[in-house]
């Protein structure tokens, strides 16, 4: 009992420090956040990747971290920052943000706007670069606290979350090595932006694409033995059947995002667009629709993917079909006992620091991220830890809530501080 007692005092007196620290540099993490924001790092502008990259590196150097900006000459993105501090306590964390954002040069959106004291309306300040300020912001405060010293932390801010390289297989190789050799995952994505939720869980995120094959003949032939229904029915058919069969499982969602069909067709190579040649008198010969398949778990992905293959192999007359499922994707974080019990954990942390409590993000509200890659090598994984109160990213209209800042660095920090020193 009494050594219990002093434990808990020596946690109290760490854990305001911790705080004490975050409120003391705040104000320059909001400056640094701004100088982030007015980067422009769009995934495929490299020199602007890679210069977020920098601005960070120098933080995280100046705690003592060991940091390191990749290449990603291999699969064609700008590359990581890797950032590694070695200790010798508790678990093995690794944490997770982003550089780049989906606002290229060419975007409209280029620099912050204060829309009032609190709200920043800027291209990234909640997706992602609000969540990396709040990582560094948070190891500022463990070190300020005498702590981080102790500590084994991996940071990951990847280069290309937005746009994935190609092949994903390098472009995730140190993302994917480092859950390997973690025990936690904290991702700091902006989850659905409420500072009350967090997320335990993440849909995955795949491409499908479907081909089907007619006859082509004079529309008054169309329904006979030898000619049959044509590509257009048959494409119809299979997509209401998707709909018919699979529109009701909770959490699961395919969507049909591009179709184009008739006598011949000329896809474009990306399928975003291309033209089609067909007439109102003859029976289209071809169709081509892609799409995506979100789903929450492996399982859940797998059975829709064998029901969706049967409905494709289930052909009208004188047609045939094929699908055919991308493997280039994002895995599902699928909710377990760990990341529930880690959701306790900070639910608990931000109870007791006076932020109320914390409940899971529904896995519909919150898209593929990369904490996604670290699904069966981590104990325990929670994402969504990042800058929260903003709106509409991913468009010109992003914006994020920079006092919540403050609020996300605590939790964060004293989260770390106790899973290291009084994991269960």
């Amino acid at each position: 009992m009494g050594t219990s007692v002093v434990l808990h005092a020596q946690q109290n007196k760490l854990e305001r420090k911790i705080v004490k620290s975050v409120d003391q540099h705040t104000e320059a993490s909001l400056g640094l956040l701004k100088k982030a924001v007015n980067i422009n790092s769009g995934t495929m502008n490299f020199d602007g990747v890679k210069k977020v990259g920098e601005l960070f590196k120098d933080e995280l150097d100046k705690l003592g971290f060991q940091t390191e900006l990749t290449s990603g000459e291999s699969y064609g993105r700008a590359g990581h920052l890797i950032a590694t501090r070695k200790g010798k306590k508790g678990p093995k964390l690794l944490l997770i943000g982003h550089l780049d954002t989906v606002f290229e040069l060419d975007s409209p959106f280029q620099e912050y706007k204060m829309l009032n004291d609190s709200i920043m309306k800027g291209p990234g300040v909640s997706d992602m670069k609000g969540g990396d300020v709040i990582i560094i912001l948070a190891m500022k405060a463990l070190k300020d606290a005498g702590v981080l010293d102790d500590m084994n932390i991996e940071i990951i801010m990847t280069g290309d979350e937005e746009k994935s390289g190609d092949p994903i297989e390098l472009s995730k190789k140190d993302l994917i090595e480092a859950a390997i050799r973690a025990d936690i995952a904290l991702g700091f994505e902006n989850a659905d932006g409420n500072s009350k939720t967090i997320v335990t869980s993440r849909r995955g995120s795949s491409d499908w694409k479907l081909t089907v094959n007619g006859n082509a003949a004079h529309s008054s032939q169309i329904f006979t033995d030898k000619v049959g229904v044509g590509a257009i029915y048959e494409a119809s058919r299979i997509l209401n059947e998707f709909y018919l069969q699979l529109s009701k499982e909770e959490n699961l969602t395919f969507n049909p995002g591009f179709i184009i069909g008739g006598t011949t067709l000329e896809p474009n190579e990306e399928l975003t667009g291309g033209r089609a040649f067909g007439k109102s008198n003859v029976v289209a010969q071809e169709v081509t629709v892609r799409g995506d398949i979100r789903a929450v778990s492996p399982e859940q992905l797998q059975k829709a993917q064998s029901i969706m293959n049967t409905i494709v192999s289930a052909n009208y007359p004188k047609t045939n079909a094929q699908i055919i499922f991308g493997n280039d994707g994002y895995p599902p974080l699928a909710s377990t006992d760990g990341n529930r019990i880690l959701l306790e954990h900070y639910n608990k942390v931000s109870q007791d620091l006076g932020f109320g409590t914390i409940t899971a993000v529904n896995p519909r509200n919150a898209g593929a991220a990369d904490i996604s890659f670290t699904s069966g090598h981590v104990d325990m994984a929670i994402d969504g830890l990042g800058l929260t109160g903003g709106a509409d990213d991913h468009t010109i209209n992003e914006t994020g809530n920079l006092n919540h800042v403050s609020v996300q660095a605590k939790r964060a920090a004293v989260l770390i501080y106790r899973l290291v020193n009084f994991k269960q």
